[in-house]
């Protein structure tokens, strides 16, 4: 007998699997134009190209040893007929040579299979074994409390487990894993993707492949693209409302009083697209449309939400459909490159309600990220909100708002501009202002008075114990006793320099007007005796009236004791002699 394999037998390794089993005996034919799609495939560094090479390597030797022949025979499909290839171009080649060689087609593809048999083509129809998602290998290393695990070519499997938050690495075997083992793995994976109506292939790359199986998004990397293979597996491990962030009443009016621009931004792991999802089916239950455009499809959303992959690999393309489509709401998971962000810029001023992921350290970084991608001015109008998940908590939210002022610290009336505030959305207070400086933008974080004066009383309080400051703007005036400016300066005055820039403010440091009072004074057998209460460990000079005496150190009594036979005890007895007033001044 005389069979010709198809490239999905090939593939799906039921050929090798009858071969071995003795279901197939006799001359195996295997069509170049099987061999061109394999290569293909391969060439774009799709698994299922390597996986049907290696399986017509297996063939030739499984044949061999039992003393089959295999040919290779037809042409070889031109460019055209591969581009037609979906359309049944390459699959009409095949069943050409199995009528020309009067052989049995062997097939895992029934389309191919009803083809054959209309056309009166003997058939062999192994049905392809379907894995059902479950039941792959890569769901065993999983437990309730794993986000991911980390499968790597010679290296034991890992995975990070525990709470949002609190996810630890952790090693969960002893034995490495081989390259053979990965393939099995990654093979599975594939062939459950594809049997499963809720699983997808999102993106195949030359060495890297993006797998949507049920809930887990899975990342598979081999050469060249990694030095080794790698199959690393993430899923939410949570999937909540709203209710659990403990979201204000006021924040959840802004999500719904009318279609907003939002910003969800936090570091890798952090909650943002479980916060994203929650988000979605909030306003599903509110009565709002929401669509959602995501690469990978990984957001947990109700079955009501209809979720958007690239059309033909652009999201420009999807946008343009879903403006047909009429959303009040879409959820943009993620914004990455600078296509991503003028995307949800546009539908955003199309009018459309937008709510974009993004990876940022810091809320205003996801803010920054927008910065030189969308026009300045039109920023507030694009994104109005940003909250910021860390920990799978909210820790900061903010709203944006565009006036004309001057920038905060600048005093001139004329160096007015378009500046974007940036608030603090609970307190309201100001925390940054973005403007444009000559060519630059500038993202000027902007503290509270009491918060500034605060800093600035710690920092001079290490060199002076005696000060007073007055703060208006961004201009700070110091006033410290003249014996201590030196010391508040610093050298070359680098120790203020200092100061200045870590606060952005301007400082003068200015003497400080020496406070002075009138003392009593009382006379004893040997000394007179100057009250200085509230004085006490100061250095003053004694006047009488207007004219000088002399210095003194103020007791920790709050007097001054002076002998009557020295020279600063004659002058006192003159002074009171003549009924003056005896004033001290503080000098240090």
């Amino acid at each position: 007998m005389k069979y010709v394999f198809d490239t999905s037998v090939v593939i799906s390794g039921k050929a090798t699997e009858a071969i071995k089993k003795g279901e197939i005996e006799g001359e195996i034919i295997i069509p170049e134009a099987v061999l061109a799609e394999l290569e293909a495939q391969a060439n774009f560094g799709r698994m299922s190209g390597f996986q049907g090479l290696a399986e017509i390597e297996k063939i030739v030797e499984i044949a061999k040893e039992k003393g089959f022949e295999v040919f290779f025979a037809g042409e070889r499909p031109k460019l055209e007929q591969i581009k037609l290839a979906k359309g049944g171009e390459i699959d009409n080649m095949i069943r050409e040579i199995a009528a020309k060689n009067d052989a049995i087609l062997v097939t895992s593809d029934r389309v191919q299979h009803l083809v054959a048999k209309a056309k009166g083509i003997k058939t062999i129809y192994f049905r392809p074994q379907i894995i059902k998602p479950e039941e792959t290998k890569i769901m065993s290393f999983f437990t309730p409390d794993t986000a991911s695990v980390h499968l790597r070519e010679g290296v034991p499997p890992f995975a990070k487990r525990g709470r949002i938050g609190e996810l630890k690495l952790v090693q969960i075997s002893e034995k490495p894993l081989s390259h053979e083992e990965l393939v099995e793995i990654a093979n599975e994976i594939l062939e459950a993707a594809r049997a499963d109506e809720e699983s997808s292939i999102e993106i195949e790359r030359n060495g890297a492949t993006v797998v949507q199986l049920r809930e887990l998004r899975i990342a598979i990397a081999e050469r060249p693209f990694a030095d080794k293979m790698e199959i690393t597996a993430v899923r939410p491990i949570a999937k909540v409302s709203l209710e659990y962030y403990g979201i204000s009443e006021e924040l959840k009016r802004r999500f719904i009083e009318k279609q907003r621009g939002i910003l969800i931004a936090g570091p890798p792991g952090a909650g943002k697209s479980t916060f994203a999802a929650s988000v979605a089916n909030y306003l599903h239950d509110m009565g709002f449309v929401v669509k959602t455009m995501e690469s990978p499809r990984d957001l947990m959303v109700r079955e009501e939400i209809t979720q958007y992959a690239p059309l033909e690999n652009n999201m420009a393309l999807t946008a343009d459909i879903l403006l047909l489509v009429r959303p009040d709401y879409t959820i943009y998971d993620e914004l990455r490159k600078t296509e991503d962000f003028q995307v949800f810029a546009d539908m955003r001023l199309a009018g459309v309600g937008m709510i974009g992921v993004t990876h940022a350290t810091r809320a205003i970084d996801a803010i920054q990220r927008m910065i030189g991608r969308v026009e300045l001015g039109i920023i507030p109008q694009v994104v109005d909100t940003v909250i910021f998940i860390e920990a799978g908590k909210i820790k900061k939210v903010y709203e944006l708002e565009f006036t004309v002022k001057v920038p905060t610290g600048m005093l001139e009336a004329d160096l007015a501009r378009p500046v974007i505030e940036v608030r603090d959305f609970e307190k309201k207070t100001l925390e940054y202002e973005i403007y444009t400086y000559g060519e630059q933008v500038v993202v000027m974080p902007i503290q509270s008075d009491e918060k500034i004066l605060k800093i600035l009383e710690d920092r001079i309080s290490k060199y002076v114990d005696d000060y007073e400051i007055e703060l208006v703007g961004r201009r700070a005036t110091i006033k410290v006793p003249e014996s201590q400016i030196p010391s508040l300066i610093g050298r070359k005055g680098r120790r203020i320099k200092n100061i200045e820039d870590e606060l952005q403010l301007s400082i003068d440091v200015v003497p400080k007007e020496r406070s002075e009072i009138e003392a009593k004074v009382e006379e004893q057998s040997k000394h007179y005796l100057i009250l200085a209460n509230g004085l006490e460990g100061k250095t003053v000079d004694v006047y009488a009236g207007n004219e000088y005496l002399f210095s003194a150190l103020v007791s920790e009594k709050g007097t001054i004791k002076v002998r009557k036979d020295k020279e600063g005890g004659k002058s006192l007895r003159q002074a009171l002699a003549k009924g003056e007033k005896i004033i001290l001044k503080v000098i240090g």
